[in-house]
């Protein structure tokens, strides 16, 4: 997982360093295998590190993560932006939806990428929840089944 997330943030690093934001892999070197189609989860992956660099003011951070817990693994990409209420967060994985229509024009936008986040990660039997509030940046955590090819201990 290290190594993909390196390639998933390489993509977007001229982005970061224009707006200088940090992108940073905190995904440990022995992090278990997944099972999940390398290009869908390279599209999930994308997205959400493609909202959190977009949506992060200049000079904030990016993390990707990754934990086990049970047979699920985890994976986390959480920014420093400006957060998400609570009522867009009930809806930010509908199609067409937009927290801020006139920001998103710009950047833009047209409020599929979290539906198809979503759709990707149930695809996999995985789920995706948001972690968010107002002036305290986003966090975004997709979980899915552990791989039993892996070798690796689960935790």
């Amino acid at each position: 997982m290290r190594p993909f997330a390196d390639r998933i943030l390489e993509r977007f690093a001229n982005l970061a360093k224009v707006k200088q934001i940090e992108l940073r892999n905190e995904i440990p070197e022995t992090a278990p295998l997944i099972q999940a189609d390398p290009e869908k989860l390279s599209q999930i992956l994308a997205n959400l590190v493609d909202n959190a660099v977009k949506y992060s003011a200049e000079g904030g951070k990016v993390w990707i993560r990754s934990a086990v817990e049970s047979n699920q693994a985890r994976i986390e990409v959480e920014d420093d932006g400006p957060g998400i209420s609570a009522r867009d967060q009930e809806r930010i994985f509908e199609r067409f939806y937009r927290v801020d229509k006139a920001r998103t024009r710009g950047s833009g936008g047209a409020g599929l990428g979290l539906a198809i986040v979503k759709h990707l990660v149930e695809l996999h039997g995985g789920r995706v929840t948001v972690d968010s509030s107002p002036g305290r940046g986003s966090k975004f955590t997709i979980s899915f089944p552990v791989s039993t090819k892996n070798p690796a201990k689960t935790r």
